[in-house]
């Protein structure tokens, strides 16, 4: 259930209509496919058929034969260059193209450019590689066997798979919590590999105009000052000679953070022919190539006292990271924010390890609407606290309650030494109840399972799950978080016309978040002009102040709080120079939205407007003031901040077919600070679709051989209108004390939460038959073996 849209704000914070919707909605958008340059080429990618092999030999004649054909490339071509190899976002090395071997089906093998698309994809099936098959690592558990074949073989004495150990949280001390505990709980959990699977795939469009040395780069990038400074490492080329140009993007969800080979292969291309290149990917080739999320085995144990007070929690995951590790992650933290893992409790002791390795499938890792490896962590936490709960026969709301963070414990430092900004989460929960009719469904519930139990077994079965989540987003300081070298802070930049109208120009980028309409409101917010009178421009470097990008919900968090600092500053400038308007100190002023007045004499002020033209004009300034109102500023966020929520799934499943029906689905999410309330709500019902495909459908699946079996949306399914409940959305606000406006970002956190209540949803319908454990995704075919060969239980005491 959401408001609907009334008349749209003027000035501030509100519910408005999003203003880049008029271009969305009119097919007006402009999209890296949409980019046609005179004499433009196009760039196909052959890629292996093989997860892992030799390639004992290439032959390209026949390719190169074709009368459209411009140009074939080989890895051998490349590492002629220097270019075969590039830099992962984890300091790891990843093959531009294969030149050795391939070590993934799909990976890049060669590239042909020719004057059409067609004619450079048929050219693709000319070039004969001969491949030496080799024994193939597709599931992570084997992949530290003795024997196992060794997939890096490229890096000088490596002998095994082995990428990384990592741990966090004090052993010895959580050792001793469970020594005393009365009630120890262990779960195997898997949360399996996962692909963000946007509307638009991937591509570029690469230019270097040879007169001036330049190289434009139209891209679908997340991040595109972050991908300049990379494309000059890469290629060798001067950065101020690069322009990366990210204009529309149809959805990223993380999988467009990272640089892949087709992104570099474009600028090779145009290097070679001399012509603008363009490479846009099918598909097949995005589910196959591009980086997929999650893939970990987690074996959580979890201890607690008789009457349900939780002491402490051990995790140990297996983190399979592909054939490169290419996990989007700040350099201190090679697993990512997974040491955020105690989630939403107050016990006293925590210790995870972490252990990453390569295996035959392409890199994984990517932060997949989620801050850095959150998501599987908060699966972890809030599958454990249900298993908990079952094991002591308490009601899951009630063993939740009884163990959260208080308010007045806040700010909280977790016993892994993060700090939490601000919260109430049981304000957060029974509001999610109330909502819901907790106690009216639970006694519907137990009436439903007594006419089971007396013969009439008509019907589905209904589940009621819970998750509460806290998650950890806007990634920054850059004291503590960088990617390769570059701190996790970001710029603004605002410039106010002489006619009161406005620019902003941010270094963060939209996939569809409605940017253009939020930062506007936060200016407009501080300054008083109108939001529709404020310009956003984001998406060219050069164009917008360096900075990281978007990913990890970092938008609001840190450009958001870059935007209020920066209009500040100009809100400063501004009483200056009415000061010398008023003829008044500046001390003498105050403000009210939109205008600065004398104190005492409210008539005597002047508008944003007003003191924009005379800062433009000839009005004698104050000594120091130069004129204009401009200023610009980069923001370091001193912490991240917390945004949480309370979500309540109630499922109906037919025992007979295992099929699953979300009948219910109840949200209430803590962002902080709410700029635009209908933005929010947009972001959480589509991460709360993203968390039912992922529980329910949502799998990326490989054979023996590592043959990838979702190379397609027949394969791939994703969730549709049909899978969705109406939403049912609350909201508490609790604003971030360290945030310029409190606000604390929401973009991912509907996808972090959803999937467990959601299984817990599906367990809860199947208790009758003792069920407390199955892996997504929670097909009707795995949910149908789950109450295969077990009785039913008559104890309705359940």
């Amino acid at each position: 259930m959401t408001a609907p849209v009334e008349e749209d704000v003027k000035v501030g914070f509100g519910r408005m209509r999003r203003v880049e919707d008029a271009r969305f909605i009119r097919g007006r958008g402009t999209y890296v496919d949409d980019v046609q340059l005179p004499g433009m080429l196009h760039l196909a990618i052959l890629r292996s058929p093989y997860a892992h092999a030799k390639i004992v030999s290439i032959d390209t004649s026949a390719a190169e034969a074709h009368p459209k054909v411009k140009a074939v490339v080989t890895g051998a071509t490349l590492d002629s260059l220097g270019l075969a190899w590039m830099p992962t976002i984890s300091y790891d090395t990843q093959a531009v193209l294969a030149t050795d071997k391939v070590r993934f089906q799909g990976q890049e093998v060669a590239f042909v450019v020719a004057e059409d698309r067609y004619s450079a994809r048929d050219a693709l099936e000319l070039i004969e590689v001969e491949y030496e098959p080799l024994p193939v690592i597709a599931d992570a558990k084997t992949a530290l066997d003795p024997g196992a074949p060794v997939i890096r073989d490229d890096k000088e004495g490596k002998a095994d798979n082995h990428i990384y150990d990592w741990q966090a949280g004090d052993k010895d001390k959580t050792d001793a919590a469970f020594a005393a505990a009365d009630v120890v709980v262990s779960e195997e959990i898997l949360y399996p590999r996962v692909h963000p699977a946007p509307l638009e795939t991937c591509g570029s469009v690469a230019h270097l105009d040879k007169a001036t040395g330049k190289l434009t780069v139209w891209t679908t990038t997340q991040a595109p000052h972050a991908h300049r400074t990379l494309y000059a490492i890469v290629a060798g080329l001067p950065e101020q000679k690069i322009r990366i140009i990210s204009p529309d993007i149809g959805g990223g969800f993380g999988g467009k953070v990272g640089i892949y080979p087709g992104y570099v292969l474009a600028v090779v291309g145009t290097i070679v022919t001399g012509k603008p290149v363009k490479w846009m990917e099918d598909r097949s080739e995005n589910l196959v190539s591009t980086a997929f999320a999650r893939d970990y085995h987690m074996t959580g144990e979890i201890a607690a006292t008789a009457d349900g007070k939780i002491l402490g929690l051990k995790v140990n995951v297996l983190a399979d990271h592909g054939a490169f590790n290419g996990v989007a992650q700040p350099t201190k933290y090679p697993a990512g924010f997974f040491h955020i893992f105690t989630g939403s409790y107050d016990y006293g002791a925590a210790w995870c390890n972490v252990t990453a390795v390569y295996t035959n499938k392409a890199p994984g890792g990517v932060a997949y609407a989620c801050s850095f490896r959150i998501t599987e962590a908060v699966y972890l936490v809030e599958r454990m606290i249900d298993a908990l709960a079952a094991k002591l026969d308490m009601d899951p709301a009630e063993l939740r309650l009884r163990n959260f963070i208080q308010e007045d414990q806040f700010p909280y430092t977790t016993p892994t030494g993060w700090t939490y900004d601000s919260g109430n989460y049981p304000v957060t929960m029974r509001k999610a109840m109330e909502i819901a009719g907790y106690e009216k469904l639970r006694e519907e519930q137990r009436a439903q399972r007594e006419r089971w139990a007396a013969g009439d077994r008509s019907g589905t079965l209904t589940g009621v799950g819970i998750s509460f989540f806290t998650e950890g987003v806007g990634a920054g300081p850059r004291k503590h978080m960088d990617i390769l070298g570059l701190g996790m802070a970001d710029g603004a930049e605002l410039r106010v016309h002489p006619t009161g109208k406005a620019v902003l120009r941010l270094s963060c980028q939209s996939q569809g978040q409605g940017h253009e309409t939020t930062f506007a409101q936060i200016v407009s917010h501080e300054l008083g002009i109108p939001t529709l009178d404020i310009e956003v421009v984001h998406g060219d470097t050069d164009q917008t102040p360096f900075g990281l990008g978007t990913y990890g919900s970092r938008s609001t968090p840190v450009s958001g709080g870059a935007t209020a600092v920066v209009a500040r500053k100009v809100r400063d400038r501004a009483k200056l120079v009415a000061a010398a308007m008023l003829e008044v100190s500046h001390e003498d002023l105050e403000w009210e939205q939109g205008r600065w007045f004398v104190k005492g004499d409210p008539e005597q002020g002047k508008t944003i407007a007003e003191i924009a033209m005379a800062a433009h004009g000839a009005l004698e300034l104050p000594e120091g003031v130069e004129g204009h109102l401009d200023a610009t500023c980069v923001y370091n966020p001193p912490d991240l901040t917390y945004p949480f929520g309370a979500y309540i799934a109630v499922v109906d499943v037919d025992p007979g077919t295992g099929v699953v029906k979300v009948r219910r689905f109840i949200a209430v999410d803590d962002c902080g600070t709410r700029i635009n309330p209908m933005i929010v709500e947009g972001q959480i019902h589509g991460g709360l679709a993203d968390g039912i495909g992922m529980a329910l459908m949502q799998v990326m699946a490989f054979d023996t051989d590592g043959n990838h079996l979702g190379s397609s949306f027949m394969d791939y399914l994703l969730p549709t209108s049909l899978e969705c409940p109406s939403w049912e959305l609350g909201e508490t606000v609790t604003p971030s004390p360290h945030h310029p406006i409190g606000a604390k970002g929401v973009g991912e956190s509907a996808t972090v939460g959803s999937p467990a209540a959601i299984v817990n949803a599906v367990l809860d319908a199947l208790k009758p038959w003792d069920v407390t454990h199955a892996d997504m995704p929670l097909t009707p075919a795995n949910v149908w073996s789950l109450t295969q060969g077990r009785p039913l239980r008559t104890d309705l005491a359940l």
